[in-house]
């Protein structure tokens, strides 16, 4: 299935900065409420239904023998008809 990029953003931004973007995500995921993502003129609103597929992923790139680009990754997913996800083992972030 091809992808489609809907809105798409990426910045350095400070640790306590990101911390608050999430918080955001959070608190709008906590209260059932949509999340609306803004930039410029730019704006896309999605409303997660009430159990979303959460992945979690962290990745190195680059050459096996040096150094290269860390990452780590949260993503929400769901059908745009469907209202929930698969289960598997509980995942603990420390």
């Amino acid at each position: 299935m091809p992808e489609e990029v809907l809105f798409e953003s990426e910045s350095r931004r400070t640790r306590a900065e990101i911390a608050a973007y999430l918080r955001t995500v959070a608190d709008s995921l906590e209260s059932g409420n949509a999340i609306t993502l803004k930039q410029g003129q730019e704006s896309l609103t999605m409303d997660p239904p009430a159990r979303p597929a959460f992945e979690v992923k962290a990745e190195r790139e680059g050459p096996a023998d040096g150094p290269g680009e860390l990452s780590v990754e949260f993503e929400l997913e769901w059908d745009e008809e469907s209202e929930g996800g698969d289960e598997s083992g509980e995942l603990e972030i420390e």
